[in-house]
């Protein structure tokens, strides 16, 4: 296989894996709603991912590399699926520029290619989703 169909089944697997996430995601939110703490949405959505037998890390730590060094920071990733997707959880009035700057630090840091920025605080999620790839 070149490297031309070798990006392209990755980038196929890749849309599958975060629509199966955004799809997760909004499952947790008809059920929960808006208004609660991130933790609650991480550990539902976490669940959810399970239930649909995906691989799920949470809290994974994200160390810094730094002049030959690595650091822990404390940084830490809300969840990570299937060692390809990063997601980052909000419940706030609005995502800012800073919530997306996060995600795409936390992308560069760790060599991951896509993540998602979940905003549970919203009427309908699909307006609270972004999705960041590097």
């Amino acid at each position: 296989m070149d490297n031309g169909n070798c990006l392209a089944t990755m980038n196929r697997e890749l849309d599958s894996v975060t629509g199966d996430i955004i799809g997760a995601a909004i499952d947790v939110h008809r059920v929960l709603g808006p208004g609660l703490l991130e933790s609650a949405y991480e550990a539902c959505l976490s669940h959810e991912l399970r239930l649909r037998q995906l691989n799920v890390e949470q809290q994974k730590p994200l160390p810094i590399f730094y002049k030959g060094v690595t650091l822990d920071c404390g940084y830490r990733v809300d969840i990570v699926v299937e060692n390809q997707v990063i997601i980052e959880i909000k419940s706030v009035v609005g995502l800012a520029p800073i919530h997306e700057a996060q995600l795409l630090s936390y992308l560069k840091m760790s060599g991951y290619k896509i993540g998602l920025l979940i905003n549970f605080n919203v009427k309908m999620l699909k307006d609270g989703v972004r999705r960041i790839r590097v």
